[in-house]
């Protein structure tokens, strides 16, 4: 089977890059299976029910997210509303949303998809590897072909989920920092990796947003609004080819798509 997971949306120019590529790519790529991360996609922090409406023709299976998943209020009725859409499942007990999400292809092979949040220059929240053990002892028997969304800011601790869960799991793919990184490769047990997996969303900017607003913070080290960059939009993704009887990925391709319909 054919796993196609898209980068982190942002704000409009994000959503509209999806709505207009994403259909194709599936098509063109063959994608049995899609997962999009949504946690910038209402005007760059958090999810509402207007952004994600915008998304219900899409052929998408699962929502990802991360840290600014809880930037709108909204997002906790949407949890109850829309069981695609996960938050990161290493989150005290207590807090709304789950961090799995098992769904299937249209064929009937079973997918399970994980979404982390890292540690390091993170919250403090509870550790992704224990909470990764833990998930994964709850998923035996259920998928052979899972899939984490590892939403962390630090290289190394992508890189370590990713030796971690190599032969556990079919996939590690990083999110958070919005550079898309030239790594992707199959680690020794099967696992494909790839450390960051960009942004959907205006690349003029700074990772998405208005480099003028970006440099007044670095300039001054005063506050300032940050506002979604409009220029460049392109599309972000990873393409994994995925054995379902072994669970083990057998390919990855790192994708960047201009959006031609987009600003110029």
């Amino acid at each position: 089977m054919r796993l196609l997971f898209v980068g982190d949306v942002i704000g409009k120019p994000g959503r509209q890059a999806l709505k207009r590529l994403l259909p194709k790519l599936v098509d063109e790529r063959r994608a049995d299976y899609v997962v999009v991360n949504v946690e910038n996609m209402a005007g760059g922090f958090g999810v509402t029910p207007e952004t994600l409406a915008e998304l219900a023709e899409l052929p998408i299976h699962c929502l990802t997210t991360g840290n600014h998943v809880w930037d709108k209020k909204e997002v906790v009725d949407l949890f109850g509303r829309d069981r695609r859409l996960l938050r990161p499942a290493n989150y005290p007990e207590g807090n709304p949303g789950v961090g799995v999400h098992l769904g299937e292809t249209a064929s009937g092979i079973p997918v399970a998809t994980i979404n982390l949040e890292g540690q390091v220059f993170m919250k403090n929240v509870d550790s992704p590897f224990v909470c990764a053990d833990r998930l994964l002892a709850g998923l035996a028997g259920k998928a052979k072909v899972i899939f984490v969304d590892f939403h962390a800011e630090a290289t190394s601790e992508k890189q370590a989920m990713g030796i971690h869960l190599d032969g556990r799991v079919s996939a590690v793919v990083g999110t958070h920092t919005h550079v898309p990184t030239a790594d992707e490769r199959i680690l020794p047990g099967g696992t494909a990796f790839q450390t960051d997996a960009g942004m959907t969303g205006p690349y003029e900017g700074v990772i998405g947003f208005r480099a003028d607003r970006v440099l007044q913070r670095f300039l001054l080290q005063t506050p300032s609004t940050f506002e979604v960059a409009k220029r460049d939009v392109r599309l972000a993704a990873v393409l994994i080819d995925i054995d379902e009887t072994s669970g083990r990925a057998t390919g990855i391709e790192r994708l960047l798509r201009p959006d031609g319909g987009g600003s110029a």
